[in-house]
């Protein structure tokens, strides 16, 4: 599910020009190698390849470019940075380009980060493996655009917003060397499980989805301990929101609420827009904080006053109450429309360079 990019997003201005002496990029600021970066050349070659093909160059390659990118939220935190941001440059080259966004176009994005190539997309996008041996059939489709599900929202609860130990991609080719779970996974679980997902958001079938979703969480996460040596994304906390989330959805005698944990600690509660304040108000005595009335803590959508929706609540969150300022702050978002281009006066970029911070 792609993001509203009004609470989370990435933002990339590109530059090129015939004046500039070498390639150049700054991430939120600053300047980091640009060559010596295999993903991000591959991302670059790709589209240049692609623009050369439609033989319509609007400028000579041999410019270099000026690029520069930043992200309003953790950077290699298992929130999905590398996703946002590989997905924001190759939109972003794309339209340097004046290349229309095309299925070719998610194949780029994947060489940057996998999951980037569903991000070029709104809604829920659907990454196909493909069968040929060089990977140009696997692409990302979208499955239904952000308007069929409007009031599916997230609460992400952010419980470590450090670097993580092991990034995504090398704890998936450890996964897919050593792991014995894995090739059962892939072979008999995830076909059956993608068409029934697909089928659950078609009918907005939130029972389905929630389900699903979590054990998919909780799967990936046993590949993860498989792993040799295991790769241990979600912490004791992590484990207590996921626990809360069941206590939660007993005590109101429906799924309200589902948990996915991507490769990292922290959790994305997926909430109909419906039930976020209940949702909420049970998360805030579930996990007791001492700056729950910060703006810095609650952030993105606005939520209700919690106080009349803690009726029915009491006894998920009561069931065992956490000790205070295990959560580091929450996102309050929604499912989003995808990648967009800014205005002019919104660039990063002043005559090439980067604006100060």
């Amino acid at each position: 599910m792609t993001l509203d990019t009004n609470e989370m997003c990435a933002k990339t201005t590109i530059s090129a020009s015939e004046s500039f002496k070498q390639n150049c990029m700054w991430l939120n600021g600053e300047e980091v190698p640009f060559e010596e970066n295999a993903r991000l050349m591959r991302c670059l070659e790709g589209v240049q390849r692609l623009a050369l093909a439609n033989g319509d160059i609007k400028f000579p390659q041999s410019w270099k470019l000026h690029i520069a990118s930043c992200n309003n939220f953790p950077t290699a935190a298992g929130l999905a940075s590398s996703a946002a941001g590989y997905a924001c440059l190759v939109y972003t080259l794309a339209r340097l380009y004046e290349l229309p966004i095309t299925e070719e176009l998610t194949t780029i994005a994947r060489q940057g980060s996998g999951s980037a190539c569903r991000s070029l997309h709104g809604g829920f996008v659907h990454w196909r493996k493909g069968e040929l041996e060089d990977g140009t059939d696997s692409i990302a489709v979208p499955v239904v655009p952000w308007t069929h599900w409007p009031n599916m929202h997230m609460l992400i609860l952010v419980v470590n917003d450090a670097r993580k130990k092991t990034g995504s991609t090398k704890g998936m080719q450890l996964a897919v060397e050593t792991s014995t779970l894995i090739q059962q996974r892939a072979k008999q679980v995830v076909p059956q499980r993608i068409k029934e997902l697909t089928q659950a958001i078609h009918q907005r079938d939130f029972k389905a989805f929630a389900e699903i979703t979590m054990r998919e969480s909780n799967q990936l996460h046993a590949i993860a301990l498989d792993t040799y040596p295991p790769c241990v994304y979600m912490n004791d906390v992590s484990h207590a929101i996921s626990n809360f989330v069941h206590d939660f959805n007993e005590a109101a005698g429906e799924l309200l609420a589902a948990y996915t944990f991507d490769a990292g600690p922290n959790a994305c509660l997926y909430v109909l827009a419906e039930h976020v304040p209940r949702l909420l108000a049970a998360v805030q005595l579930a996990f007791p904080n001492d700056c729950e009335q910060s703006v810095e803590y609650l952030k993105g959508i606005p939520v209700p006053q919690l106080a009349q929706h803690l009726n029915g609540v009491g006894d998920a969150a009561l069931a065992h109450v956490n000790p205070k300022n295990l959560l580091k702050y929450i996102i309050h978002t929604k499912v989003g429309k995808g990648p967009y281009q800014l205005s002019d006066d919104q660039s990063l970029l002043i005559d090439g360079l980067p604006l100060p911070k």
